[in-house]
């Protein structure tokens, strides 16, 4: 029978009159409609007018999508890298012949060296072959290919190209919680801590258990990151601001949480979780314990949960100061699992190890039910696992070589190098300022321009000074219709090439402007920083001077 029909249809292509047949296939066949079509013929319909407007459009896109903004890397960044391209596509067309990118905090973009521990490692899980050859054991050290084995049994497959549980792998999990301890002195559950692809996942993920309506409400601190502005705003909720003390080195007062808390209260939203970040960004403030202390109890009475991004806990730099988990504060306050609900956050993208690409972080959270963590764990497996070089990472930074490792000298000279050099970066500058050249911090070259304020950098990768600008200058932003501080940065951007962001974008006290600088550019970078800076901003004040 197949073949018959073979035959047949051969015969039938060949037949002379395939003309007719093609024919035929173009015109409406009236005697057999189709089931899925009108009897009608389509060539026999109007051909509607092609639409004006595309299917999609501002006028249509979500609105939470238009109210979310990024400003770190937003519009000035935008501009720097068609900057960057008209340099390179034109040399000599601007006043500057790189752009000095101060707005991010990405360690290793701007000359910082990874962790040759933590390499190796990685290097070896995912190349498991070589582990067993001779030559792996001139080129890698024995304690990275001892760690290696230990995380390759942990992985089904030993497969780091696989798909792992949602939560993370467990063996990695099992390592973290271990450092946790460690750290803090209390146990740790595996159980109860979350990897992700960075930190910022896990914020998004615990915005989407909190928020139920644009009525649920986050206290966020001000100035503050723009990831949970954002997040709040993609996820339909309101931001209640809490102001950072400026004046006092950026304090954070339970008296301020206390009016903020009442006031959106009185305004029909419900709060449900409180922010901190310690230390801070984009203001470096690193806070006293009796401070968390006050923070934890806050919560308490209120029933709030405490939401803390700690992925600076490594980048502490006033010797006076120490880094507290706010795990740590609240247990040594004698309350357990059952009297807070606390959601500490990591990240290998900072502290010294700078492995912002690789995107690696978690959450630990505690606090929560069982049946609250059934509903985190649904929300993670949507997107089925965190990648798996960040999961290795993650434990790697959480258990770093001991003492008597093979690696331990080299990866402890590793890290106080790049710790004493951003602390270095944070306070001394080789700065020439008038015709003789002076050794200033980094925070008084900023206070020595006219008009200008800077707040010691204690810890994180930021200083944030305040600019009082001339009303000539506040004018020509309106005029410009953009913020003060942007039409400030723009011009900077600009005339030197100096990469620096908007204090609007993290937001701050209304009638303040301020931007953020990173202490990340190498160190025989920063004296150009700050000429470069000084230079411009002496001409920017002279042109609006009131």
């Amino acid at each position: 029978m197949r073949r018959s029909v073979i035959r047949s249809a051969k015969a039938l292509s060949n037949c002379s009159c395939q003309n007719h047949w093609n024919v035929r296939l173009l015109r409406p066949l009236a005697s057999s409609p189709s089931r899925f079509l009108s009897s009608t013929s389509v060539l026999d319909s109007p051909t509607p007018p092609p639409s004006s407007m595309p299917p999609v459009s501002l006028d249509n896109i979500n609105p939470k999508v238009l109210k979310c903004e990024y400003a770190v890397r937003g519009e000035i960044v935008t501009l720097a890298q068609a900057l960057q391209e008209e340099l390179k596509s034109k040399p000599g067309s601007h006043p500057f012949d790189e752009i000095l990118y101060c707005n991010i905090g990405n360690p290793q973009s701007l000359g910082q060296q990874p962790i040759t521990f933590f390499r190796e490692v990685l290097a070896l899980c995912d190349h498991p072959s070589i582990l067993d050859r001779s030559e792996t054991q001139g080129l890698f050290s024995a304690d990275a290919i001892e760690r290696a084995w230990q995380i390759l049994d942990q992985i089904p497959g030993r497969a780091t190209g696989a798909y792992s549980h949602s939560q993370g792998i467990k063996g990695l999990r099992d390592t973290i919680a271990a450092g946790i301890e460690a750290r803090d002195g209390f146990p740790a559950d595996p159980n109860d801590i979350f990897l992700t692809d960075g930190a910022s996942p896990a914020v998004h993920m615990m915005m989407q258990l909190l928020i139920r309506s644009e009525k649920d409400g986050i206290l966020c601190p001000i100035p503050q990151y723009p990831l949970y502005s954002a997040s709040i705003a993609l996820h339909g909720g309101a931001l209640v601001p809490y102001y950072l003390d400026e004046a006092t080195g950026w304090g954070l007062e339970v008296s301020e949480l206390k009016k903020q808390l009442a006031d959106a209260k009185s305004k029909g939203i419900t709060p449900r979780a409180l922010v901190v970040i310690n230390p801070g960004n984009p203001t470096g403030q690193v806070l006293a314990e009796d401070n968390q202390r006050g923070i934890v109890e806050f919560c308490k009475q209120e029933g709030l949960v405490l939401l803390a991004d700690e992925v600076y806990q490594e980048n502490v730099y006033a010797p006076e100061k120490k880094f507290h988990s706010f795990k740590k504060v609240a247990r040594f306050m004698g309350y357990g699992e059952k009297d807070i609900s606390l959601v500490s956050y990591q990240s290998v993208s900072k502290g010294y190890y700078g492995e912002c690409g690789k995107r690696g972080g978690y959450m630990e959270v505690t606090g929560f039910g069982p049946e609250i963590r059934e509903q985190i764990y649904k929300v993670a497996s949507v997107n089925l696992c965190s990648n798996i070089s960040g999961q290795i990472l993650a434990s790697l930074v959480m258990s770093p070589p001991k003492v008597g490792d093979e690696s331990y000298e080299s990866y402890s000279a590793e890290k106080d190098g790049i710790l004493s050099s951003l602390a270095r970066r944070a306070k001394m500058c080789a700065y020439t300022f008038g015709i003789s050249d002076v050794q200033l911090t980094l925070e008084d070259a900023f206070n020595n321009l006219e008009g200008v304020t800077c707040n010691k950098a204690e810890g994180a990768m930021y200083l944030f000074p305040c600019i009082r600008l001339p009303e000539k200058a506040i004018k020509a932003a309106e005029a410009a219709k953009t913020a003060p501080d942007n039409f400030y940065c723009r011009r900077l951007l600009n005339a030197t090439g100096i990469v620096v962001v908007p204090g609007s974008g993290f937001g701050q006290l209304p009638g303040t402007w301020h931007f953020r600088c990173t202490i990340l550019p190498q160190e025989d970078k920063i004296p150009a920083v700050v000429s470069r800076l000084t230079e411009f901003h002496q001409s920017f004040m002279d042109e609006f001077r009131d």
